[in-house]
């Protein structure tokens, strides 16, 4: 009978455990900051609550140094204009002057049976820590990636009055920024992020982000803290998004720490949809043991998938440590059941990514850093992952020079379906791939960067406990265009991610043969330039290409958001000498030339007429670099990655959005071509194809072509009933003889349809043509077309725009919608798009709807411009 009753209390305490007073939260305000250079007191003195912080300035933290010198106005913004050059660099200063003091009051007390922690997720690049005249670390952190965690009960006052004060120490290394990818180099001898001293597409950050600049935490718990949790999902076989799925086995293992002098004994419970795995533990004193739990078989799973394939499923989970019936410390874990593998494919020379079994054709960007003053934000981080969505990719790759991703990037990209490429830090730049008479050291010197190989390995040990349950994460790079050292890249990959992880591929530089075969040479991967558009079409690139982009220059809009009046002058391009010549601002925000590619649409009058002709190449450019490497799928293709989607800084080159969040037309020339299921324009060739992105064999298609002249008549290119496989794309039809004969006066509109059996467009696509001369000499001649808006508010924060063009009317062409500030008539940002810069055929309506967060009680009003439509103000019904 007493075993009755102890196994009904067992089973009690499993399944109704009483939870402890457990709290978790940021130290985020309140904190104040001073340069050594006026502060002599030892940290000792300054960490006492008494001690007088009366002409101490306000901290930004997280943050870094500039980030509070900005905050507090002593510097003007680096990212407008010319002023970053108004601000004293590191290297002439001497470190001293970026060295600070950041301090902060906070309230806490301890109860009997709590221990109270605090973490750093990051400090760059050394520190030392004090709490109330106490000094927390033995030795000086260093190490831009190594997470710090101290169990401060003891030294917490009884009145609850507690003082932090952090001296933050800039690089050991800051280097010279001398206009080198990386400056001089010296940089990467640190075991930190590389583009702080200029890249090509960033001028340098001045104090190299010293600082504070990932969260602070305190957190409570009982007499166990849970730490490192670590969930694995097995999910065999070949599955598909829809129908019943087979069993997935999640495995789950946890580090829990016992602080006291005490041996503890307890239940580790894991719980997810409603079941639960469990063992009985006992944890030794001052030590931290590894708990790995039973298997726990999932039925019926509802998997995860990266966006375009299925949805993206996460199911809520927590690991709970259980003593005497009350909970001592609880981990909450979003898992998104799923498995990723990593197969040769023999046909293209280069690995081919699958998800659930599925092989998936990578349609990805590269990633910098969010903002390069480490200003991170959630929203931020959900809008910019959103906007990426939107552009039907399915990858990020970080890149190598930058950092390993915030938890809270992760979460956005688990959200919205994006895979991750985590590049580890380094670049063929800096680390010695290169001769380069801007570096300091040599090539061999320089292959051993950094100088603490043993800090690389712990804190890359220690960022990869951090990001490894997200199920966004998808592979793991070594470096950028280099291989790390092979003291760091072999323990690296055959001990500590076997350890760590186990699940994902590892690729030991982003443009490797074991990534993608180099048969054509040179460095594998490129172009970064501006291209014809048969180009994407007809010259076969690296099967796997990491790295390839274009332009992206913004409207005038954008570009006056960083630029004085005076800098806003178009480029101009010289026909003879076949150059461009452009503004110092413009050089010193690293603008990449359009070339003559503007000429063709007409001389550029002013900015505002460059701006407007820069998106009608943006889009054609990252539409046709889309299509053309779709069109050889699985023959030339596993995959590509665009050089680059987004930018931290104001620069002029490789971005899809600017660095206010305001898209231009790369983005949605690059949401038309990578659609999952898409009719397009060969331009090499001249034919129709279709390419079907999906697992699903796609059936009673209607393909429609017809082309529209400058007046709005309408010619049929013919039309047919089609079907397509999954994750296939065909060729449908050449039109080459018919579409240059339509085209060669003065160019055409091609537009191509894809229509299901209740005649619903489900793909849709508008070129321009240009004529037997390559002008687009037609757009230039074109009559206005007059169209109608209707507006209506949804819901709140979600607007719907119809514009209709009426029949025998000309196309309405290249409709750029925006929300406006009715009071400032600027644009609202940021604001997602389903579609933008739209055309409507004669006869037809299109319909765009917007999403945006309200901040005022006042409607916002549409602002339309068009190529052939008058620039209106609208009100929204």
């Amino acid at each position: 009978m007493k075993f009755l009753f102890t196994s009904f209390l067992l089973l009690f305490c499993l399944t109704q455990p009483s939870v402890f007073a457990q709290s978790k939260y940021e130290l985020n305000s309140g904190w104040k900051c001073n340069s050594i250079l006026k502060v002599k007191d030892q940290g000792t003195a300054i960490s006492s609550p008494a001690y007088s912080l009366a002409n101490w300035i306000p901290a930004v933290v997280p943050g870094t140094v500039l980030t509070t010198m900005l905050e507090n106005k002593q510097i003007p913004d680096p990212f407008i204009g010319m002023n970053n050059e108004k601000i004293p660099d590191i290297f002439k200063t001497g470190n001293d002057y970026y060295t600070y003091w950041f301090v902060k009051d906070f309230s806490e007390t301890v109860k009997p049976g709590e221990e109270v922690w605090l973490h750093f997720r990051g400090v760059n690049y050394s520190s030392d820590i004090f709490l109330n005249g106490k000094k927390l670390n033995a030795k000086k952190h260093s190490g831009m990636f190594l997470r710090q965690s101290f169990n401060i009960t003891s030294l917490l006052q009884k009145s609850g009055v507690n003082r932090l004060a952090v001296i933050v120490y800039p690089p050991d290394e800051v280097g010279n920024p001398n206009g080198g990818q990386g400056g001089d180099g010296a940089i990467a001898k640190n075991v930190a992020h590389q583009y702080v001293a200029g890249w090509d597409w960033i001028q340098p950050v001045r104090d190299r982000n010293t600082g504070i600049w990932d969260k602070v935490i305190i957190e409570k718990t009982g007499k166990i803290n849970i730490k490192n949790p670590h969930i694995i999902t097995l999910v065999n076989g070949q599955r598909k998004p829809e129908g019943n799925q087979k069993p997935a086995t999640v495995k789950v293992s946890t580090e829990v720490e016992n602080p006291t002098n005490a041996a503890l004994k307890g239940t580790l419970l894991f719980t997810i949809d409603g079941k639960k795995v469990s063992k009985e533990v006992t944890v030794k004193p001052h030590t931290t043991a590894e708990i790995t739990l039973p298997d726990l078989s999932l039925e019926n799973p509802k998997l995860w998938w990266p966006y375009g394939y299925g949805a993206q499923h996460l199911y809520a989970s927590k690991i709970q440590f259980i003593i005497n019936g009350a909970v001592s410390d609880e981990e909450k874990i979003n898992v998104g059941v799923r498995e990723i593998q990593a197969d040769w494919n023999s046909v293209t020379r280069s690995k081919q990514i699958s998800v659930n079994g599925q092989r998936v054709f990578i349609k990805g960007g590269n990633w910098i850093i969010s903002d390069a003053m480490l200003r991170f934000t959630d929203a931020r981080y959900d809008a910019e992952v959103r906007f990426h969505r939107d552009m039907n990719l399915n990858l990020l790759r970080i890149w190598g020079g930058a950092l390993t991703e915030r938890p809270e990037f992760y979460d956005a990209c688990d959200k919205y379906g994006i895979l991750v490429m985590q590049d580890f830090w380094g670049s063929g730049d800096c680390n010695g791939r290169w001769t380069d008479p801007m570096k300091r050291d040599d090539q061999w010197v320089r292959r051993k960067y950094p100088d603490d190989h043993n800090l690389f390995l712990e804190s890359a040990a220690d960022q990869i406990k951090m990001i490894r349950n997200y199920p966004s994460l998808a592979i793991w790079c070594g470096g950028n265009e280099i291989t790390l050292p092979q003291d760091i890249m072999l323990p690296l990959r055959d001990s500590i991610l076997t350890k760590l992880d186990g699940t994902r591929w590892f690729v030991d530089y982003s443009n490797s043969d074991d990534m993608s075969f180099n048969f054509l040479g040179g460095n594998g991967d490129g172009p970064y330039g501006i291209q014809p558009l048969k180009r994407f079409f007809e010259y076969r690139t690296w099967p796997f290409n990491s790295e390839i982009g274009s332009v992206g220059v913004g409207d005038y809009e954008s570009l006056e958001r960083f630029m004085s009046k005076e800098n806003l002058v178009p480029p101009v391009y010289n026909t003879k000498d076949k150059k461009e010549t452009v503004d110092s601002v413009w050089e010193y925000h690293k603008y990449i030339g359009y070339g003559g590619y503007i000429e063709p649409y007409g001389k550029a009058k002013d900015l505002r007429d460059f701006g407007k002709k820069a998106q009608l190449v943006n889009y054609d450019q990252y539409r046709s670099l889309m299509e053309g490497f779709s069109a050889h799928m699985w023959d030339w293709y596993t995959g590509v990655i665009i050089w680059k989607t987004q930018n931290p800084w104001t620069s002029l080159r490789g971005q899809m959005y600017d660095y206010y969040l305001d898209p231009n037309a790369c983005l949605y020339g690059l949401h038309n071509g990578s659609a999952p299921l898409h009719i397009m324009f060969n331009q090499a060739d001249s034919t129709i194809m279709i390419t079907n992105n999906t697992f699903k064999h796609q059936y009673d298609l209607m393909w429609v072509a017809k082309t529209i002249d400058m007046n709005g008549k309408e010619t049929s290119l013919g039309q047919a009933f089609s079907e397509i496989g999954p994750s296939t794309t065909r060729m449908i039809t050449p039109i080459n003889s018919s579409i240059r004969e339509l085209a060669k006066k003065e160019g055409v509109f091609l537009s191509l349809r894809l229509l299901n059996l209740d005649k619903e467009i489900v793909s849709d696509n508008l070129y321009w043509l240009p004529d037997a001369e390559g002008n687009y000499s037609g757009l230039n001649k074109m009559p206005k077309a007059e169209i109608s808006i209707r507006t209506k508010q949804l819901e709140k924060g979600k607007i719907e725009v119809t514009l209709s063009n009426p029949a025998k009317n000309p196309v309405a062409f290249f409709n750029r919608l925006s929300l406006v500030d009715p009071k400032t008539k600027k644009r609202i940002l940021p604001v997602f798009y389903d579609d933008n810069y739209v055309s409507v055929l004669p006869g037809e309506n299109k319909t765009v709807i917007m999403d945006y967060t309200p901040s005022s009680g006042e409607m916002p009003l549409v602002s339309l411009d068009g190529w052939n439509v008058k620039e209106q103000l609208v009100e929204i019904k």
